[in-house]
């Protein structure tokens, strides 16, 4: 069936700040995943190798604290190096299964000079090729003491099947104009990565795709008091000061006509496959489509800028 997909989410809880057991539980998803005959499986905000919970637990907006300077280091020690090749393994397994990836991480780019962290959502083509790398444009309240402001260089979308995704990190999916970045290039599937709360899923996840008459899937991260590892500096002041549940999921998928598809799944780690449909949308932009015939390019124009922005270039 040409105009069809099948496609998965996976709320998973990481193992907290640790890559190499993360990334294990992470290519384990994707082949349950490809079992089940998916062709892109997709991975909550910052999964690898898991969501900054401590600020907001531990005065992290205290200048100069030695405890925040402690798990900084570690964070940025377990954050994702994609040109050392930390994402092969997702790579090799991808082009294996002939299944697309997308997968939120804390990355330390190179060409940021390794030691500032970015929220970064990737995508891996079926071939197992890094086809974008999204930096979230702007953190969100104590995830500013984290992570680093990042570029429009990922606002692009991908030919799969017979769709065209793309994808945005948490609180980017309010923005209309990143949104509308998107649904100019022909996206007709949408992901958008959570660390994990069934709040900010149910309403949203709707909206957008009522508002482009396309799929959204959502995908959320899990995170227990009892995912907090004692590797992890600070610990037992983390776990003092933390909730039962940081992130209880919310991870779903809506229809073009605001239905939903899979019903937010909450407090339970959970891998979800749905087949969809190309001719839903088709229905559904018969009577809006937002950058074809209800659109007013003579009014409105939406300019980006998607250079990665780099401290320096060389020349010669």
């Amino acid at each position: 069936m040409p105009d069809t997909l099948t496609i998965a989410l996976a709320q998973l809880a990481p193992v907290w700040l640790d890559k190499r057991a993360t990334l294990k539980k992470i290519t384990a998803a994707i082949q349950e995943a490809a079992g089940q005959h998916a062709g892109l499986v997709c991975f909550g905000e910052t999964l690898l190798p898991g969501y900054p919970f401590w600020p907001d637990l531990t005065n992290g907006a205290r200048f100069n604290s030695n405890t925040q300077k402690d798990i900084f280091a570690h964070y940025l020690a377990e954050a994702v190096s994609i040109e050392a090749g930390d994402l092969q393994p997702v790579c090799d397994l991808a082009k294996q299964h002939r299944i697309a990836v997308y997968l939120g991480c804390a990355e330390r780019p190179v060409d940021r000079a390794r030691h500032s962290i970015y929220c970064s959502l990737v995508y891996i083509d079926q071939s197992g090729i890094i086809q974008s790398v999204h930096r979230k444009l702007m953190p969100t309240y104590e995830e500013r003491l984290v992570w680093s402001i990042g570029d429009g260089n990922g606002l692009r979308t991908h030919e799969l099947g017979p769709f065209t995704v793309g994808g945005l990190n948490c609180w980017e999916n309010w923005m209309p104009m990143a949104r509308a970045s998107l649904y100019a290039q022909g996206e007709n599937l949408h992901v958008a990565t959570w660390p994990g709360n069934i709040r900010n899923t149910t309403d949203l996840t709707r909206h957008i795709a009522l508002e482009n008459r396309m799929y959204v899937l959502s995908v959320s991260g899990l995170m227990r008091r009892s995912d907090i590892p004692d590797t992890v500096p600070h610990h037992a002041l983390i776990w003092q000061a933390a909730p039962d549940f940081m992130a209880n999921g919310g991870s779903c998928i809506a229809a073009p006509d605001g239905s939903w598809v899979i019903e937010p799944i909450e407090n339970e780690e959970a891998i979800r496959t749905a087949t969809i449909d190309l001719n839903e949308v088709r229905k559904e932009r018969q009577n809006f489509d937002p950058s074809g015939h209800y659109a007013r390019p003579d009014v409105f124009a939406l300019h980006v800028n998607r250079e990665r922005q780099t401290l320096v270039r060389f020349s010669g």
